[in-house]
């Protein structure tokens, strides 16, 4: 083990030293050229890429993110984006973004993306690729709520569907599993006034809890940049992270209920249903192909959490459970993802085109 470092070594490192103070950041923050295709209430549709609507390179791809957090999770940085990923390979792009939510939001409820951003957003794309069925890739809730979508219109133009580290086993997720007491206690209606005051979950509690996931991660943090000043690769990921971080959004009080009371405390999921607006979502009528992938160090949606949805799947066309390296944004955008998740993300869109 080399203890003293190279003279290359230190060199490269004060060159991103100097680089950094010279300019602000190392990473590449530009996002890539979009334009707005379609708008409607908590969302707009935008399209990347080549702008004429015309195929080039397979069916159309919709993003879609998780509430509370913002677009660029697909559009970390240059060199580092799913987005950039996708519309270098030919492949039509689009993500729908749900825009900042405020007080004004707190009657929104899961039915309002599951019936209707989700289905619209998918439709949408589909009129602007000339009628193209959809591949739908939703990341942790983003994946949760395309499922619930699919399964409750049969009728949607999809193609197939991609979850990435999307839960569906909470009791898998060990620090939901240490706080249960407190979420249980007096019936769990001890939040209950808490979000219901402030409207949902403000943006701040979000980045906390998100931060609190994987709290050895950010303690950590100082050493190992100090360790890997030479790396400008590692660095720019980690500026393109805490930027990311730095955007995360609020969560409406009614949404926020529901996953509260009906996934963290019930584990309604575990069981392959949801419970919404008076009828039952069933995660076995989802019909077209799906691809799961678990992050192997993901804390949020550990592997046992996200494999059980393999489990639910039992009317979809076909099912392929992968791991890949990362934690819960790592296994979606981080530098290994190069040359896992997006190759199995390409497989599995290629091989469902026809």
């Amino acid at each position: 083990m080399r203890f003293v470092p190279s003279p290359r070594t230190v060199s490269a490192a004060a060159a991103n030293v100097t680089h950094k103070l010279v300019h602000g950041r190392l990473a590449d923050l530009r996002p890539m050229p979009h334009a707005l295709i379609d708008r409607g209430p908590s969302r707009s549709i935008y399209h990347y890429g080549p702008l004429d609507g015309e195929q080039h390179g397979g069916a159309p791809v919709l993003l879609v993110p998780p509430l509370a957090a913002p677009t660029r999770c697909f559009d970390l940085r240059r060199g580092c984006s799913m987005v950039e990923h996708l519309v270098d390979g030919g492949r039509p792009t689009y993500v729908v973004d749900y825009g900042e939510i405020s007080f004004a939001d707190r009657h929104l409820g899961l039915e309002h993306w599951v019936d209707d951003v989700i289905p619209h957003a998918v439709e949408a794309v589909s009129a602007h690729s000339n009628g193209h069925e959809v591949h739908v890739v939703g990341w942790c809730l983003g994946g949760i709520m395309t499922l619930l979508a699919v399964a409750a219109d049969h009728e949607l133009p999809i193609r197939s569907v991609t979850a990435v580290a999307s839960p569906f086993d909470v009791d898998a997720v060990p620090f939901i599993v240490a706080f249960r007491p407190l979420l249980n206690a007096a019936g769990g209606s001890m939040i209950t006034p808490l979000y219901r005051a402030f409207g949902g979950a403000p943006a701040t509690l979000v980045r906390w809890a998100y931060q609190l996931a994987s709290v050895d991660r950010y303690l950590t943090k100082p050493l190992v940049i100090a360790t890997n000043l030479a790396d400008r690769d590692f660095l720019a990921q980690i500026e393109a992270v805490d930027h990311f971080t730095s955007k995360m959004l609020a969560y409406p009080g009614r949404t926020f209920g529901q996953l509260y009371h009906r996934f963290l405390r019930a584990n309604d999921l575990a069981s392959g249903y949801l419970d919404l607006s008076g009828r039952r979502i069933e995660i076995a009528t989802v019909e077209p192909p799906v691809l799961v992938v678990a992050g192997a160090d993901d804390a949020i949606a550990p592997v046992n959490a996200v494999a059980h949805l393999v489990d639910l799947l039992t009317g979809a066309a076909s099912v392929r459970f992968e791991i890949a390296p990362g934690g819960h944004l790592g296994v979606l955008t981080g530098r290994r993802a190069r040359r896992t998740t997006w190759r199995l993300v390409d497989q599995h869109l290629a091989e469902n085109d026809a």
